[in-house]
């Protein structure tokens, strides 16, 4: 039987921001429309965790029965190690996409009927990442769906639910958050890239290899970072204030920028984590301020 710890480390708590980041810079950009509702934005940061978490134990467990896991490089999961029965991740998983319905089925009533369809695809891209016959994520579309739902869906849906319109900002602000969670899965996938080839798990960085990777890698972190200039030309320049999260980022590029593979590319995960939240935090605060 899996101990608490080994459930918590399941649940990836080092990604958490990729869930996180999206709720806190979209709700910055509804706060600038003048339209910030608090209960909202806290049932729309429960819906995002909750899929995570849930996408999290869902992949533990299709890994996991595929046998990807058998040979990883980075933190047992809780069916590759046999520190769980399979069923038991699996009903986990669906019991945190059973959460993130219910929460959001109570902002698509109280915004728009049309934001359930939204969730269902939402729901469906978690599961079927490393689920079902044929997981879109052994066939190098994982940053695509990442980017999707945790940069364009989860920021302009927040904005959405709380403003009831798409406003400019959160449109910037999707990309820039979208464009660093997508660095977070490449960095995870370029340290796996040797036994996710062996498994026969393409990914983007099996397909693009070592170092297109390392500089998709750092073009993404540069991505979000040019957003925070646009929206300073176009917007407010207190936006600039999420420059004063640059320096947190330059560590992980450095590290990934200098070849390092491996169990030593883990601590890139967390300070790309750390960068990612401090940069939606203090966009958040820009668009209050202005």
């Amino acid at each position: 039987m899996a101990t608490p710890a080994e459930w918590l480390d399941g649940a990836r708590p080092r990604t958490l921001s990729a869930s996180i980041s999206p709720v806190v810079a979209g709700s910055g950009a509804a706060a600038a429309a003048g339209s910030f509702v608090a209960w909202k934005a806290a049932l729309a940061l429960v819906v995002a965790v909750a899929l995570q978490v849930g996408s999290n134990y869902a992949n533990d467990y299709s890994d996991g029965i595929r046998g990807t896991d058998d040979n990883r490089v980075g933190p047992q999961r809780l069916v590759g190690s046999g520190a769980a029965r399979p069923r038991t991740v699996k009903a986990v998983a669906f019991g945190c996409f059973a959460v993130a319905a219910v929460c959001g089925l109570v902002l698509a009533l109280t915004t728009a009927w049309w934001l359930l369809l939204v969730g269902v695809a939402a729901v469906a891209a978690a599961w079927f990442y490393t689920g079902g016959s044929r997981p879109y994520g052994y066939y190098a579309l994982g940053e695509i769906s990442v980017f999707v739902f945790f940069g364009l869906v989860a920021v302009i849906g927040t904005t959405y639910v709380q403003t009831g319109r798409v406003t400019w900002p959160a449109v910037a602000c999707a990309f820039g958050v979208g464009a660093l969670t997508c660095a977070l899965l490449v960095a995870n996938n370029l340290r796996d890239i040797p036994t996710d080839r062996e498994s026969g798990k393409r990914t983007l960085a099996v397909v693009m290899g070592d170092r297109g990777s390392r500089l998709l890698y750092a073009g993404l972190q540069a991505v979000a970072y040019v957003v925070v200039v646009v929206l300073a030309v176009t917007v407010t320049p207190w936006t600039l204030l999420a420059l004063l999260s640059l320096p947190l980022a330059i560590r992980p590029v450095a590290t990934v920028l200098r070849g390092t593979t491996g169990r030593e590319l883990i601590p890139v995960l967390r300070d790309t984590g750390v960068a990612e939240l401090a940069y939606a935090v203090l966009l958040a605060v820009g668009l209050v301020l202005a």
